[in-house]
């Protein structure tokens, strides 16, 4: 019998919101309590062609199956009209080892679990009458934050920042004609939204400190390799709340972790995220606060094995 292969197209007809939705926050919570097993990723860098590899496992205690994931992001690929992403999920047998299925989704499970994350941490940390939106780069993900986003609260307006002023107006002109009100707009002015999310490669932080409003939630996507770095340390200083997705990784290899060493917090300063999404914390309207999402395997395990059962009812 040979190993199954589902394409794009049947994954993204079994991957529904609310499936990934739940998958998430359920594999979220699952790791702030310590029921996951997530070793750390593998990275490479491609130089020369912009481009990164991650290699992510990971395992749900108590699932029947676990996964291997391979995630690319190769940043100069719009430009020869291909995706930025691709990829691909092994889906593994948890009590055999055997290799169940290989979800081609080209990365899609990787970007709408991402998406997810995002999209119910930020809606968790965000004041209740948070309704303007910044995102910083142009890309699908700064695009599917918008929208998943907006599947769990309204938002008023969308302000875009990105080093290309026509691909912010491509991207506004976009979410625009998806309903949203959206507009580009400097850094200064997008740092001072009630909700920043940041999905960029950058090295450097894409935002001033200063520039967040007291009040404001900011959550950083991009980070998620040791030489990006999207948030200031002195953003982490401000924080009334700091939250991450895997504490270890997020020192390692996120923004936290480049705040740490700045000496702007403490390695202890953070909350597991997971907690966050089971019991939202209190919060003053005046407080800045700020999650670290670098990407957990677990959640890849979660998400496909919920779509690979999806597909084989």
């Amino acid at each position: 019998m040979s190993m199954p292969v589902f394409d794009t197209a049947a994954i993204e007809r079994a991957a529904t919101a609310d499936l990934v939705f739940e998958a998430v926050r359920e594999s979220l919570i699952a790791h702030a309590h310590g029921r996951t097993t997530v070793p750390p990723p593998l990275h490479l860098r491609f130089p020369d062609t912009d481009g990164d590899c991650h290699v992510k496992a990971g395992w749900v205690t108590g699932d029947p199956d676990f996964t291997v994931k391979i995630a690319t992001g190769f940043y100069g690929n719009p430009a020869a009209g291909l995706p930025t992403n691709h990829g691909l999920v092994c889906v593994i047998s948890a009590q055999t080892g055997q290799v169940r299925a290989i979800l081609d989704d080209r990365g899609l499970l990787t970007a709408w679990r991402t998406a997810a994350a995002g999209a119910l941490i930020t809606h968790a940390m965000a004041r209740p009458d948070a309704t303007t939106l910044a995102v910083f780069g142009t890309g699908e993900q700064a695009r599917l934050q918008v929208e998943w986003l907006a599947r769990l609260r309204p938002i008023a307006a969308i302000l875009v920042h990105g080093r290309s002023w026509d691909r912010a107006r491509a991207l506004c002109e976009e979410l625009t004609a998806r309903g949203q009100h959206a507009r580009p707009a400097s850094a200064e002015e997008a740092a001072g939204a009630d909700m920043v999310v940041t999905t960029t490669p950058a090295s450097a932080p894409v935002l001033e400190s200063a520039h967040v409003r007291d009040g404001a939630h900011v959550t950083g996507i991009g980070a998620d390799m040791p030489h990006k770095n999207e948030l200031p340390p002195a953003l982490f200083g401000r924080a009334a709340l700091i939250a991450t997705d895997d504490h270890d990784q997020c020192l390692h290899h996120g923004d936290f972790g480049h705040a740490v060493r700045a000496g702007a917090v403490t390695a202890t300063d953070d909350t597991p995220v997971g907690l966050l999404l089971e019991k939202p914390a209190e919060r003053p309207d005046d407080a800045i606060t700020v999650v670290d999402l670098t990407g957990v395997g677990a959640l890849d395990a979660a998400v496909a094995s919920a779509v690979l059962r999806e597909l084989t009812r």
